[in-house]
Order: C-alpha cells, then structure tokens, then sequence
C-alpha cells in the first residue's frame, strides 16, 4: 500500500460533497425511449401506412360480404411481421449503449484527509487522490502525480496495440489526441504493471469515455442507400397506384357503372399493384446474404448491411489486428556488422533469416546466434505453442530466438535488474554453462552508451563505433521498427549479484527491429478492393510514421499521412479536400474518426468503417456500415456495429462485399420480376374496367376476382421469386465498379419492363377469358355461371403458366435464358412444379373452388392456356436481345456503368 506523506492528504468530505453536488455523480446515464414507442414508429413508414390504409378497406368490404377476408388478414400480417423485425433491430442499436455502462468501474481506492477508502466510483469527484497499481481499471480521467514503473493498456480508447508509459511530467500543446497525452490516465483503461497516484481531472460525461458516450448516442441509427432507395421507390410507386387506381374508379362510374362496383374495381386494383410481399422478399434476400456471409466468417446484425457492403466504395480500416497481424514480429536484426531479415509471422517458428536473400543458419553464425540468444534470454515472456504471455515485445524477441532453435531451460537465471521507464533498459544475469553472462537489452542510445566494443559475424571482439550503429538504428526507425539494441558482458566465474554499476565496458551485439506487420491475405485483399474501385483508407491510433511504413507495404495508394492534431480545426472544405486526397490517418481521436466517415459520406460515398475498439463506436455508428472485430474487439464496438468479423480479418471484409453485390444483382431480379407481374394483374383490372361498356362480359366480372389476384401476389411471390435468391453468383463481381447509391430502382429498364411484361402476362389473359368467356353470355346477359367461372379458371392459370414463361428468363437481367442451364437453379424447378400442384387444389378441390370461386376446366381448352407461356418469354427475350445490340443500354446499364465523377475519391460513379 502507498505511504502518503501531507502533500497527498486529499480532500476532505465536505469538499467532496459539495463537488459531488456541483458536477453529480461519476456515472454515465443515457434516456431511452419507451419499447411502445418504438414499436409505433416503425409503422410510420409509407409503405405500412398504405398497407394499413388498403387492410382497413378491405376489412370494411369484408363485413359486407365481398370476400376479401384472406386479403385483410395477409396485409395485416406483414405490416406486423416487418415492424417487429425493424424493432428487433432498433433493439440492437440501444446495446451499444449498455455495454457502455459496462465499462464503468464500479469502486475504486481513494485519498481524503490523508486516509485511504474504498469508495463507489460514481462519488469521485474532481480534486479526488485516486490510488492505481497493475490491474486496475482506471475509474474517471486523471493527471498522474506520481508513478512508478505504470504502464496503462489504452488500446480500447487509441488504438496503440502496446501498453503505454505513463509519467508526471507537463506536456506542451493544445488539441492533443488521447494518444499523446502520456501524462493522462484515462476513464475505463487498464493499468497492466507498476503503481501510480492521480487526482481526479474529469468524471461522468466530461471524461473522453464520456464524450465518445455522447457520440454514440448522438450519432443514431445511418439510413443504408438500400434503405433509401427502397423508400423513394415505395413512395413513388404507391403514389402511381393510388393515381391509377383513382382514376380506375372515376373511368367507371364516368362509364356508368355503380359506384359499388367501381370502388370495388378500384380497390382490387390497389390489392393487385401493391407488392405486399415485396417487404418479406428484402427481407428473405437480406437473410440469405447474412447466412452466406455468415459462412465466410461476416456475422451480420443488421440486416440492411448484407447488401450496403455490395455499394461500398471506401473501406474505412484499422489498422492492428484488421489490416495487421496484431503481434509484434522481429522482421529485421543487425548483427556482426550485417543486416538480415527475417521471415515468419505471429508465432511461426519456422522462419528464416536472411543475408542479401540467402538462407542463413543462426547456429552456423556466432555473431548473429548471440544476438538472438541476448533478446530470447534477457526476457519475462513465455511461449506455449500458438500462444504467447508477456509484454508483446518480448513475445516478439522470444519467437525470433525460437526461430534459431534456442530453448528456455538452457540457461538459469541469477539476476535482473527490471526495465524502468526512466531507465530505458534491462538487464539480467544468467548461468550458461558455468560461464556468468551479463546480457542487457534497451534503447538504442541508452545501451550503446554503455558499449566499448562489438561483435563480428564470427562472435569474436572488435573495435565498436558508435555512430555506425545508431546510424542504423535511426535507419530502422525511419522504416517504423520498434527498435531495441542488445550487448553482453562475461562477469568473473562465481558472480552470483547483479549491480548497476556491471552495466559498463559491454560488448555490442546489434538490434533487433520489429513490427506489427500486415498479413498477406490484407496485401491481397487491399489489391482486390482496387480491382472492385473500392478505396482502402487506413485510420489508427498508432504512430504516424509507423501508419505509412504499414500502408506502403499494404499497397495504399497515400503519399502522406495525417494526424489529428492536423484535422483538429479544419473548416468543412478543408476537411472535404483531405479525405479526397489522404489515406492514412495516424494518431486520431475518436471525433476525427466519425469526422473522416462523414467527410467521404458529403462526397457521396458508401462508407464501411472497421473498428475494436471503445474509441471505434461513434464512427461504427455513423458509417454505411460498421464493422467491428470478433475476436479482439470489445462489446461497445460489436454492439455498435452492422457486421462483426469472426476472423478479425480484413480480406473477410472483401468477401463480404461480393456477397453485398450478390445480394443486390438477386435484389433487383425479385424486384423486377415482381413489380410486372403485378403491373399485369392491375392492368386486367383497369381493362376489365375500361372495356366492360364494350364488351359486356368484362362488366359481368373480372378477369381475376380479387381473391385470385391476392393468390397470384402472395404464393406465386414466394413460389417463383424468392428460387430468384438462391441463383449463382455471376463471373466478376468484384471487377465491377461499385453501383451508384443514387441511382433509381424505378429507372428507365424497370419501366420499360413493366410495360413489356404487364402487357405480354395481362394480354393473353384476356384473350383467353374472352375466348372460353363469350359462350357464356347472351345478348349482353350471363346465360352460363358455370362456364363464366371456368373463364375466369382458365385466365388464372393462364397467368400462371405466362408467369412460368417470364421466371424463367428473368433468372438474368441481361444475359439470354439460353446462355444457361435450366437444371442450374433446382428451387426453381421446385418452385414451379409446386405452384402447378397447389394451383389444382382451388381448380378441382370443390370446398377450395368455392373460396377461390373456380371451377374444374374442360381437358380440351388446356393447350391454348398453355401457350400463354410464350408472350412473356419471348418478350423478355426480344428485349435482352435488342439491349445486347446496343438499344436502350446508355440508361438501363446506368447502373453497371458508372461514370467518373470530380467530386468524389477514385473509384466512385457518379
């Protein structure tokens, strides 16, 4: 326990209490909407609102008697089914926040008059003498005073993938980021080692733990352009149904039908046009994309993200542990005079070292040998298979020394002397075969200090100059090593003490640099991200020097690196300039990470953002889509996130994008096969309509009742378009340019496909009611109910079978039906012979055929409806054709054409 002496004495109570009054408690309290609430709000959406609307309308026509029950009872279904899900999401969201309380510590030990007390965390006040030492959680913002040997593991917060030293002394500057500020211990951060008193600077939300708090509170749930595109669409499109259907029922009472009758017409017009499925269809292709990226290690929470990730244009990367290997790793030494390198990450043993690219064996070179064997045995670290314990440095140093087949118990240790911070080195004395070795290891200045002479690649003694030395040092600095310096010193036989002032005359044997280096599969990956016009954008918290090395080895196009002291004060335009020209960000705070994501959001790009962290979370938040780490990231950055990748890995995050563009190409098949057929089921209605004064029979019913049109959205909707999901990935996704987030889903292809296929489905199913229809009416007059019935039967299935003829095309958005296999797509197949199967149900089932109001149909009228299969095929068909021959591609290809565009990064369409 501390000694105080009366400098430290603390506050007294009565201070403390009135500082408790004046700032309140040191904890952190978030208001949270009630769960009703937030349930009502997600029916305040247009697509609810009109489904709502349509429900209570055919729920008031049910009660007299028009049989649109089924109707009523399916709508409301899927406005329940699509609130429910959007409030499971919100949920999600809100954890963000609890797992931010459970961040907060919950007592800790404090000084008040000159007496030492475990108290709650949230009574600290400002002014309060906290005492630390080795894994302690640090519990407000604190200005250390005293420390000794305290190292504070800040990795949540800044990123630094060591343990930092903290000291007492001033620092100058203004604007620093967390990273900077070694004299500053920081609210929900570890102390790993040594002991230090603090006074209390800043509790509650004025901590950085507080304020990133706010930002996540702040920063609220980003719409995805999926999200908005589907909002524009559903706006349009509801309001061209509402058109229509108004002016269906104006065209019918102009035309002298009763108003009954033509607000009847009119609201089955509104059934048969609305996609009510088209909510459950995103949702199922959104589900799909989840569960195959849940197979290539990208577990999605939100369900919107399967697809956002397919119009990423910028990735926004951490750096350790995504973009790196997240171990220290000894990739160069300079021994005997020479520099090699070596291979081998992580804990690969197995690595080799090299002297100008050739293979050489540390055992067979004395002067290299002795350098490995100084780091490995002047160490507290220790290795167990795939795993190490330890300061990662030394971690580090111990697997470089196992490279060179050096074992632990070969030695005994008699002495150490710790490393101190003030110091800068450490030392330890060891028994090696009766012979006392003095081996030492520290800052390069500091040890070659205490140098007289060197080691030649033979072990033998030689003269040492210096400069050489620190010349070479400074050279892997430049490279952004780590860079530790090693000497020894042979002490008489039977030296069992180990003192300072043995720490003299010492032989130099050379330095080891090492570094957090970038895993192969990123190299990769970051190529691949090129290739698919994605931009890699690398923001740590670590060095900035070490930020570049990294990024350049990575393959980041970036000629410099930013800090966030440099973005501290920067206008929005000058902000907007550096995002569009720099891709490596060192020493950031949180702030500046959200500011970064919303920068490249202004300049119109889709931006996914990576993270680990607690400091990572406002930017999770406000980005496209976040995406925290599986394995190293904590619960505040997984809650915060869209995605978690299970493998830390950043090529998962580039698998995951081909999945995203998978799943919107699967998107846009539902859509535009969906949305025709329904188009042609309202184009019978408004025929029917406009006909009937001509044509007496389309006055005496319609060609489909409402009850078969509902049949027709709902099982057909799942039946034929939800096989649609499950069609193969097409050849050179990810060397695609990523689609424009702007672009409309009503554009000019999706029109000119409804009017293709809305005619080619609703033409012959006129043709067919017309023809089997005629006998049964006379003079104007329906003679025969029954034969009338079995009209409507055979347009119904003839629907079906025009519905068979477009599916199977539409497998493709451009490519022709007979470019691939129709075997490829097995739930299609079963999706089809299932459709006709149940279609016989309501067709010669009699207790079905009341319901559905069909009838048995006479064996000889089948053909004819069977042809009904060929308008459609060969009207999907034709316009592939003419679009491959050059017509109309300037707009229907909009999408997988993108145009450069001077206001945004490289890669991005306009």
């Amino acid at each position: 326990m501390h000694r105080l002496d009366s400098s430290e004495a603390g506050l007294d109570e009565q201070s403390a209490a009135r500082k408790l009054a004046q700032h309140g408690a040191n904890e952190i309290a978030f208001e949270k909407t009630p769960a009703w609430l937030r349930f009502l709000s997600q029916l305040n959406d247009p697509m609810v609102i009109i489904l709502l609307i349509t429900a209570a309308i055919t729920g008031t026509l049910t009660a007299f008697g028009s049989h649109m029950l089924p109707d009523t009872i399916v709508i409301v279904g899927v406005v329940l089914l699509n609130s429910v899900l959007g409030y499971v999401q919100e949920e999600k969201a809100d954890s963000a926040i609890d797992a931010l309380r459970q961040l907060m510590v919950q007592e800790a030990i404090v000084v008040r008059e000159a007496k030492q007390a475990r108290l709650p965390a949230r009574l600290l006040v400002p002014g309060d003498i906290v005492v630390l030492e080795g894994g302690d959680k640090i519990p407000a913002d604190v200005r250390f005073i005293e420390v000794n040997n305290a190292y504070v593991d800040e990795s949540s917060l800044t990123g630094e993938s060591v343990p930092v030293a903290k000291h007492i002394e001033k620092i100058d500057g203004s604007d620093l980021v967390p990273g900077d500020q070694g004299n500053i211990g920081f609210s929900g951060t570890f102390v790993t080692r040594g002991t230090a008193l603090a006074v209390v600077v800043e509790t509650a939300r004025n901590t950085v733990f507080g304020q990133v708090a706010d930002m996540v509170e702040s920063a609220g749930a980003t719409r995805t352009p999926l999200q908005r595109q589907l909002g524009r669409f559903v706006r349009r499109l509801i309001g061209a149904i509402l058109v229509i259907g108004s002016f269906n029922f104006v065209i019918g009472a102009l035309l002298g039908y009763s108003l009954p009758y033509s607000f009847l017409g009119a609201v089955s017009l509104v059934v048969a046009a609305i996609p009510e499925m088209l909510p459950a269809l995103v949702t199922s292709i959104l589900a799909l994309s989840g569960t195959a990226m849940a197979k290539r290690n990208a577990l999605v929470r939100n369900l919107p993200a399967a697809e956002t990730l397919g119009a990423t244009s910028v990735i926004c990367s951490d750096k350790t542990g995504t973009l790196t290997e997240n171990r220290m790793t000894v990739t160069r030494v300079y021994a005997g005079g020479q520099i090699y390198d070596v291979s081998g990450t992580a804990f690969d043993i197995d690595g080799k070292f090299l002297l100008d690219g050739a293979v050489r064996d540390p055992q067979s070179d004395a002067g290299l040998l002795a350098l490995l064997e100084c780091g490995f045995y002047c160490n507290n670290a220790h290795l167990s298979g795939e795993s190490g314990t330890g300061d990662p440095t030394e971690i580090a140093l111990r697997v470089a020394g196992a490279k060179a087949q050096i074992i632990a118990d070969s030695v005994r240790r008699l002495g150490e002397i710790p490393f101190e911070s003030s110091t800068k080195y450490m030392a330890v004395l060891v028994d090696s075969d009766d012979r006392r070795l003095l081996y030492v290891k520290g800052a390069p200045e500091v040890v070659i200090g205490m140098c007289s002479s060197a080691v030649d690649p033979d072990g033998n003694g030689i003269d040492f100059t210096p400069t050489r030395a620190l010349a070479v040092a400074s050279s892997f600095a430049e490279d952004a090593l780590r860079t530790l310096a090693f000497a020894v010193r042979e002490l008489p036989a039977g030296s069992n003490d180990l003192r300072s002032a043995d720490l003299a005359d010492l032989n130099f044997l050379g330095l080891q640099g090492m570094i957090d280096p970038p895993r192969k599969s990123a190299i990769e990956a970051v190529a691949r991200c090129k290739e698919a016009g994605i931009r890699t954008v690398m923001i740590t918290g670590d060095h900035p020097a070490t930020a570049l090395a990294i990024a350049r080895q990575l393959g980041i196009d970036t000629e410099r690196v930013m800090t966030g002291a440099e973005l501290t004060g920067l206008g929005e335009g000058e902000m907007l300039d550096v995002v569009r020209e720099v891709s490596v960000f060192g020493r950031v705070a949180p702030e500046h990470k959200k500011a970064i994501a919303e920068s490249l959001q202004s300049l119109g790009n889709v931006v996914a953002m990576t993270g680990d962290g607690v400091n990572d979370a406002p930017a999770l938040k406000a980005a496209d889509i976040g995406v925290a780490m599986g394995i190293n990231g904590t619960e505040v950055a997984k809650e915060s996130s869209d995605m978690v990748l299970a493998d830390d890995n950043f090529e998962t995050i580039v698998a995951a994008v081909e999945e995203g563009r998978h799943a919107w190409n699967n998107l846009q098949k539902a859509i535009l096969y969906t949305l025709p057929t329904n188009a042609a089921q309202a184009l019978l209605i408004i025929g029917a309509v406009s006909m009937a004064a001509f044509v007496p029979l389309f006055g005496a019913r319609f060609v489909l009742e409402p009850v078969q049109i509902l049949w027709v959205n709902l099982l057909d909707s799942v039946l034929l378009t939800m096989p649609l999901m499950m069609e193969s990935k097409e050849p050179g996704l990810l060397r695609q340019q990523p689609r424009d987030p702007t672009a409309r889903i009503m554009n000019r292809l999706f029109l000119q496909r409804v009017v293709v296929i809305g005619l080619a489905i609703s033409v012959p199913a006129f043709l067919v009611y017309h023809h089997f229809g005629s006998g049964a009416m006379d003079g104007g007059v329906v003679v025969d109910t029954l034969r009338l019935t079995q009209a409507q039967t055979a347009a119904f299935w003839g629907v079906l079978f025009a519905h068979f003829g477009y599916v199977i095309s539409a497998r493709s958005i451009y490519a022709s039906a007979f470019t691939f296999s129709p075997l490829s797509n097995r739930w299609l197949l079963g999706g089809i012979a299932i459709s006709l199967a149940i279609r016989l149900l309501p067709t010669f089932v009699p207790a079905a055929a009341t319901i559905f109001r069909t009838a048995p149909i006479p064996a000889d009228w089948w053909p004819l409806i069977a042809l009904c299969f060929l308008p459609s095929f060969v009207a999907i068909e034709a316009d592939k054709a003419l679009r491959r021959l050059g017509w109309g591609r300037g707009t229907a290809r909009a999408a997988a054409s993108p145009v450069q565009s001077d206001n945004r990064v490289p890669g991005r369409p306009r």
